[in-house]
């Protein structure tokens, strides 16, 4: 459900403008990569996590770099073209929810510490 808050900014670029036909555009290229490329580093997470050896387990980490590498291009490509927008929010809002997940650390192994 999209917050109905007036008062809430938008953090987005002008839209870029793309025909409505029913061929695919720019927009709808650049939608169709990201979405591959998410799905790519997610089954790339899921065989890093699976890799029994050492040098298989580093080219895969490689190509997943590079895949995420791709996934951000992409998606800076759309925010810059104003197809991705966000919703601004207050300093206060951000506080309580600092503040609400700030004691979970306290429920970590070793006293929150990382180690």
């Amino acid at each position: 459900m999209q917050n109905q808050n007036p008062n809430m900014q938008k953090i987005q670029n002008p839209k870029t403008q793309v025909p409505k036909t029913p061929q695919m555009n720019e927009r709808d290229f650049l939608n169709d990569m990201l979405a591959t490329e998410k799905y790519m580093t997610d089954a790339y997470t899921t065989a890093l996590h699976e890799a029994s050896h050492q040098h298989l387990y580093e080219d895969l980490m490689a190509i997943f770099n590079e895949t995420q590498q791709m996934q951000r291009n992409l998606f800076n490509e759309m925010f810059q073209k104003g197809w991705y927008k966000f919703e601004a929010q207050d300093a206060q809002k951000i506080q309580q929810s600092y503040q609400q997940h700030a004691g979970y650390s306290s429920q970590f192994p070793y006293g929150g510490q990382v180690q």
